[in-house]
């Protein structure tokens, strides 16, 4: 029950910036906060690919939900609530665990060299194949394979764009500070804002 609680709860703890190791000696008994984060750091450490993949199910399904109610305003569309969050979990949060571990293993700490690399290798490198990732899925999904080009052609300019804005600036915070197995975490948080717009030209037609 704590995990499920602590993943409810995802955005209340993303400011986080200290590191494993206090987290893990963090007493049971810190108010609100303290006990989530050692829920989580527990079931990071026990099953890292679930926690993120689960991390990020939520995300990406309380991003379209808040999508739809707020932005959009029109009948509640589950089919499409399903398949953001079927992506968070069976794409962004295990493709994402791979790839944060593998800069983090090629370039260990925070130097501002190292950060300026990572934040450009994620920007240049990452973010157009997760584009491409990301259409791909919605357009299977949906049962319309044949529309993925036209789809990327279309629209990943649009989200490359969109993802400079917002993700340049939150990788130097979160390459600076966050420790490693806790990106996720804090990329969900911000990604909740950042998914909406996601939802809107993910879901738009191709």
């Amino acid at each position: 029950m704590k995990f499920a609680t602590a993943l409810l709860l995802l955005p209340a703890v993303a400011a986080i910036n200290s590191p494993r190791s206090s987290l893990k000696r963090a007493s049971l008994s810190v108010p609100r906060g303290g006990g989530l984060l050692d829920s989580y750091q527990e079931a990071l450490d026990s099953k890292p690919i679930l926690t993120k993949a689960s991390t990020s199910l939520v995300g990406f399904a309380v991003s379209d939900a808040m999508t739809q109610a707020f932005i959009e305003k029109g009948d509640f569309d589950l089919k499409r609530l399903v398949k953001m969050a079927s992506f968070g979990f069976l794409l962004h949060g295990t493709t994402g665990h791979y790839f944060y571990n593998f800069l983090d293993s090629v370039m260990a700490g925070a130097t501002p060299a190292f950060v300026a690399a990572k934040v450009a290798i994620d920007q240049t490198l990452w973010a157009p194949c997760f584009m491409v990732m990301f259409f791909t899925y919605m357009m299977l999904f949906d049962g319309t394979p044949e529309l993925i080009a036209t789809k990327c052609k279309n629209d990943i300019f649009t989200a490359v764009k969109g993802s400079w804005m917002t993700w340049i600036p939150a990788h130097t915070i979160n390459f600076a500070f966050v420790p490693s197995d806790m990106r996720l975490l804090y990329i969900n948080a911000i990604q909740i804002f950042f998914n909406m717009f996601m939802s809107v030209i993910g879901n738009k037609s191709a």
